[in-house]
């Protein structure tokens, strides 16, 4: 490596000097966790710390993964202090489970399998270090055995950048430590507000057997239509011309070819798409106008979208088209992605060999239906409850990549 090699791309003022390579085995204290026997484990006492339990940057010590011990006795030396980072060494997860024990996770005992890594208060520096590169690592080691494992050596051999100076390690661990509780604000942001919309799709809309939902809007006070889809909506299957290589086309007169993977991870409207077909497969496809909803048949099962543009569809996804206006377009969207509306899909789909939806199967699908002014209102609570949930989760992924971006510029 050249000297030049040897500083970051992002510094902070008034540091000069060249970094250093080291093991962190030599700048850290490591530690793998004692053998607590299962047997032992207590509801009450002091919680373990196991593999489960270290997740991507944090310790999930929810109540129903966490184990106990009784006391610390006799085992002292495997009780956690805030500061410590503990690494996962072995399963699925392999190298990329590592997190910073924090004041509420402590007092707290390791386990096998777990590795604690000590370097006082060069903490957040080396927990910053050991996320920006461990993982590329491991998968240097060709860790791919039948278990995946790693040893205490592995760890310890692992090669760290370090600054001569600690002032400058300590500037660079308070810097990602900031930045680190902002993505966590927004990822607790975007998880609430996950969870309260799950809530209200149960809530404002009626269980089984009852004709009105448990919260609703002020002003509204009949009771839901119960009906058959298929007698309110046309549903027709998409279709694919063959070999579909053929119809590709870069023409801009080509149509929109909707694919599973044009569907947003975000939001509900299709809007555009990564490919195009030839005008002349229009007749062996089905072709879909803004306003019209498509519902995924296999992949990603049972969800609904609305279309923004003009296409087509293949045969992995549903028309479902509102031609008499029965349906406010946003609550029909939502009502049919709810969970009462999953779960009767799979239960209409179990009796068949592969747990696809079909035609007959969705329009034999029973809703509940309010007036029209009722479904309004409940389309746009859940428009602008998904347009939160859009925001906190592109802030997010936005931060996530400042920090990616960072991590590379601001170390060597």
């Amino acid at each position: 490596m050249t000297e030049q090699a040897k500083v970051p791309a992002i510094r902070f003022a008034g540091f000069t000097d060249p970094w250093e390579q080291r093991k962190l085995g030599d700048v850290a204290d490591l530690l793998t966790g004692y053998p607590f026997e299962s047997r032992h484990f207590t509801d009450t006492g002091i919680p373990l710390v196991r593999g489960m339990n270290v997740k991507r940057g944090y310790l999930d010590m929810s109540a129903d993964i966490c184990e106990n011990w009784s006391d610390a006795a006799g085992v002292e030396d495997y009780l956690l202090k805030a500061g410590d980072i503990v690494i996962q060494m072995d399963g699925a997860l392999i190298g990329s489970s590592y997190a910073m024990v924090t004041p509420e996770n402590t007092p707290s005992l390791l386990v096998q399998r777990v590795t604690r890594v000590r370097c006082g208060n060069r903490s957040r520096y080396i927990f910053q270090a050991v996320q920006r590169g461990f993982l590329r690592y491991i998968k240097s080691l060709k860790t791919e055995t039948a278990v995946p494992h790693l040893s205490l050596s592995d760890i310890a051999d692992y090669a760290i950048p370090v600054p001569k100076e600690e002032r400058e390690q300590e500037h660079i661990g308070s810097f990602f430590s900031r930045l680190d509780d902002l993505i966590t604000l927004h990822q607790r942001k975007y998880g609430k507000l996950v969870v309260f919309k799950k809530s209200m799709l149960e809530k404002m809309f009626p269980k089984d057997g009852e004709s009105v939902p448990e919260i609703r809007f002020a002003g509204f006070t009949d009771p839901w239509e119960q009906r058959k889809l298929g007698e309110l909506v046309v549903i027709e299957r998409g279709g694919s011309p063959r070999p579909i290589d053929e119809y590709i086309t870069d023409d801009t007169n080509g149509l929109n070819w909707v694919k599973i993977g044009d569907a947003p991870s975000l939001g509900r409207y299709i809007s555009k798409t990564s490919e195009k077909i030839k005008p002349e497969g229009l007749s062996k496809t089905r072709q879909v106008h803004p306003g019209d909803l498509i519902l995924s048949n296999s992949m990603s099962f049972g969800r609904p979208y609305i279309m923004a543009i003009e296409g087509c569809i293949h045969d992995g996804w549903l028309l479902i088209r509102d031609e008499p206006k029965s349906f406010d377009p946003m609550y029909l969207c939502h009502m049919l992605g709810t969970p009462k509306m999953l779960n009767q899909y799979r239960m209409l789909a179990s009796g068949s060999t592969v747990n696809n939806l079909n035609k007959e199967l969705v329009s034999n699908a029973s809703i509940l239906m309010p007036c029209k002014s009722e479904q309004k209102v409940i389309g746009q609570f859940f428009n602008h409850l998904d347009d939160l949930i859009t925001l906190h989760q592109r802030k997010l992924e936005l931060l996530q990549n400042i920090k990616k971006s960072l991590l590379d510029k601001m170390f060597v």
